[in-house]
């Protein structure tokens, strides 16, 4: 029987070769916050952020490092005979605090058995070197990676200030440059049916996210959820959310323009179930991503197959 080809570099694919066996994401929850809360660069937050963040599948951060990680690796190597963990600091901006309790937290992680890699998931403005070195240090003496994850969510600057996110295009790109610089890996986070975005958007950013050499790509489907200005707007009629249809077509045009050796963490999000008020179409996240899947197949197309606009191509002609 001719085995499958792959439509796509799966992160489950692209962590067994870097590690040689299955490795599972812990997730961390830190009490921190964010700039974009506490009146840095803004006090609501984005437009579409809940008061919980993104941590709402996390233990309580009144938990310390070490307990969040023997529950969270108690249940699922039991549950995966999972032998190798990412310690992923997953919710609100991760770096957002003094220099000396990041150190404290993240080598709660790092010395612990059985952790081969460190998540870091922030902000472009919350990237600064005195973070990296602390990273840069705990590698050499605990021989753990580092991977630094940057919520973008759009590369359309105007989107940008529309949602909120008390930043712009440019300290993404900063951000990235000075992450690659310290030879740590980079993902990003990128919401493909933002109601002001379009597919120029999306293939612009597949675009940008190549050119800049990000290894990974985390694609997020929006959900709406109650007491956010996003759930005012959505309720009120202010914006119009795309269809199932066309999200499975921005993906799939995605895919296409993205560089083939970027892995893909995700192709749509989750949502909690309390007080969402919009999420994936009321189907499940894996029926999504079942749908990109099967267009991949139904075009016979895959990663990268349009990944020709770099390195001077109008100039190939005159090799």
């Amino acid at each position: 029987m001719e085995e499958k080809k792959e439509r796509y570099r799966k992160y489950s694919d692209y962590l067994k070769n870097k590690y040689g066996e299955k490795v599972y994401k812990i997730p961390i929850n830190l009490p921190t916050t964010c700039p974009n809360r506490d009146g840095e660069c803004g006090s609501d937050g984005c437009i579409f952020c809940g008061d919980v963040g993104a941590g709402f599948e996390s233990l309580e951060n009144t938990l310390s490092v070490n307990q969040q990680l023997n529950k969270n690796i108690e249940y699922i190597g039991k549950r995966y005979k999972a032998k190798k963990y990412i310690a992923y600091y997953q919710n609100f901006t991760n770096t957002y605090m003094k220099v000396d309790s990041f150190k404290k937290y993240i080598e709660e992680a790092a010395k612990f058995t059985d952790v081969v890699e460190i998540c870091i998931s922030t902000r472009p403005d919350c990237i600064d070197e005195r973070y990296l070195k602390v990273l840069k240090g705990l590698e050499n003496e605990y021989n753990v990676k580092s991977t630094i994850e940057l919520g973008l969510q759009s590369v359309n600057y105007k989107t940008l200030k529309k949602i909120k996110r008390g930043h712009s295009l440019a300290e993404f790109i900063d951000a990235v440059n000075l992450i690659h610089s310290y030879k740590f890996e980079s993902c990003c986070h990128l919401i493909l049916n933002l109601p002001w975005d379009d597919m120029t958007d999306v293939i612009e950013a597949a675009k940008i996210v190549s050119a800049l050499r990000i290894n990974q790509v985390k694609l997020h489907s929006l959900y709406i959820l109650q007491n956010t200005e996003l759930g005012r707007m959505y309720k009120e009629g202010e914006i119009t959310i795309i269809s199932a249809k066309e999200y499975v077509d921005r993906a799939v045009n995605f895919i296409e323009f993205l560089n083939p050796e970027i892995a893909i963490q995700r192709l749509a999000g989750r949502a909690p179930k309390e007080s969402t008020l919009f999420c994936n179409w009321d189907m499940s996240w894996w029926r999504i991503r079942d749908m990109i899947e099967y267009k991949l197949e139904e075009l016979d197309t895959y990663q990268g197959s349009k990944y020709d606009y770099l390195k001077g191509k109008a100039v190939r002609k005159f090799i």
